[in-house]
């Protein structure tokens, strides 16, 4: 398939994408997790906009770029580009239902989520 053959991105398959992408110290997806705050897809461009638990976190540009990595490898992608921010400040609360499960099934998580 050459370049103008390939289908486009969807944002269902950059989400999957993203869900396999794990934080290493909790156990859990950057999706499930909540750090994704928007996906955007302009002809093939991708664009993320993410947090991160902490301001301080040693794997910001670890994150940045196995996001990078990963999406670029999807058919139909051209581009990406992620912006991590800081507001709204992450919180326990954006984990989704699955999230707080893995968590939980871990050790890592408790019965107050």
């Amino acid at each position: 398939m050459t370049e103008s053959e390939t289908s486009p991105v969807t944002e269902e398959q950059i989400y999957n994408t993203l869900r396999k992408l794990i934080d290493p110290e909790l156990g859990v997806n950057i999706v499930d997790l909540g750090l994704i705050y928007n996906v955007q897809i302009d002809d093939g461009e991708v664009a993320i906009r993410m947090t991160l638990t902490t301001r301080g976190c040693p794997l910001h540009g670890t994150f940045v770029q196995a996001i990078e990595r990963a999406l670029n490898e999807l058919d139909g992608v051209t581009g990406v580009t992620v912006e991590v921010v800081w507001e709204p400040a992450w919180n326990p609360d954006m984990i989704t239902p699955e999230g707080k499960r893995t968590m939980a099934g871990t050790g890592r998580g408790g019965p107050a989520w």
